[in-house]
């Protein structure tokens, strides 16, 4: 049974990723399902706080203090877990500096889309991710997609559906940006579990804030707009809420497959429908319901079979 265990890991690609040196990864499904879902819990919340903010400050000023206020809480962590020059000891430079890249591109986009757009338009079309994860995880992580994850995702896409019938006729260009920085949000993650492997989940979260603050700190120098106490205040929530995230999610992805973790990705839609109701006051519908009912059943139908999984290799 070892053995068969052993082809499983190496059939997977994580065989190559768990004998490097360095940070381990550990096959917990449930516990990175339970992380990934922290993490998405809390970016809607983050992301309703900025497009709040982003009615009165430019993209840029309001990318900078996101990335600042979430930094400062991620960097004192540091030295909860051996201090900052062991968190942020860099193993795969190169690694780095794509994640970097796209992270950078992938943030931009998005914020320029809160302020063009919906959460509900956004966050539909973000669901559009298991489709690129499951592809993308075949093809660079070399996993396993098993006809029990397909199942899972296609349920939870039909739910999402059924939940916000998004429509096609105001589709415009920043519809297609939103989908292009989906496709960058997707190989993020897959670089995200790659990184993993050899480091720390607090510099996976760091460096891309990092990264987002030098360079947009020169052309804020000569276009910073003045705010209130009240709005620094805001924005230091929204770090606050964005770290916490940001660290749930590459915490998920040391525990748990990509393709795995690809039908959570849904269970944003519950947060979206409580900031509509208790933000905006916008009452959910019958079928917003049914769709929320479905998702539920496709991510418990996904937990179920990896407990049998499980199950059949202890025996």
């Amino acid at each position: 049974m070892r053995n068969a265990v052993k082809i499983l890991l190496f059939n997977s690609g994580l065989m190559t990723i768990a004998t490097r040196p360095g940070r381990e990864i550990h096959h917990r499904t449930i516990l990175g399902v339970l992380f990934m879902m922290l993490g998405l819990a809390l970016y809607p919340l983050s992301d309703a706080f900025i497009k709040h903010l982003m009615e009165v400050y430019s993209v840029s000023q309001a990318t900078f203090l996101r990335a600042l206020a979430r930094l400062i809480p991620l960097f004192l962590a540091t030295y909860f877990q051996g201090g900052p020059l062991y968190v942020l000891r860099v193993r795969q430079p190169m690694l780095h500096l794509l994640r970097l890249g796209v992270s950078f591109l992938f943030t931009y986009i998005f914020m320029y889309a809160y302020s063009q757009n919906t959460l509900t338009l956004i966050y539909t079309l973000s669901y559009t991710s298991p489709f690129f994860l499951i592809f993308l995880s075949a093809l660079i992580l070399k996993e396993r997609i098993t006809r029990e994850r397909w199942i899972a995702v296609a349920i939870g896409t039909i739910g999402v559906l059924i939940a916000l019938r998004p429509g096609f006729s105001g589709f415009e260009l920043t519809g297609l940006l939103v989908l292009f920085g989906v496709f960058l949000g997707t190989c993020n993650k897959i670089l995200m579990r790659r990184l993993a492997a050899t480091e720390h989940s607090l510099a996976i979260a760091i460096y891309p804030n990092l990264v987002l603050i030098l360079f947009t700190l020169p052309y804020l120098l000569t276009h910073f707009q003045p705010m209130p106490w009240e709005h620094w205040g805001l924005f230091a929530i929204v770090g606050a809420l964005s770290a916490a995230g940001q660290f749930a999610i590459a915490h998920s992805l040391r525990y748990a497959e990509a393709s795995v973790l690809a039908p959570v990705d849904n269970s944003t839609l519950f947060w979206v429908v409580f900031l509509d109701f208790f933000w905006w006051n916008v009452l959910p519908d019958a079928c917003t319901f049914i769709g929320v009912a479905i998702i539920i059943s496709s991510n418990l139908y996904l937990l179920y079979t990896q407990r049998l999984v499980r199950r059949m290799l202890k025996n």
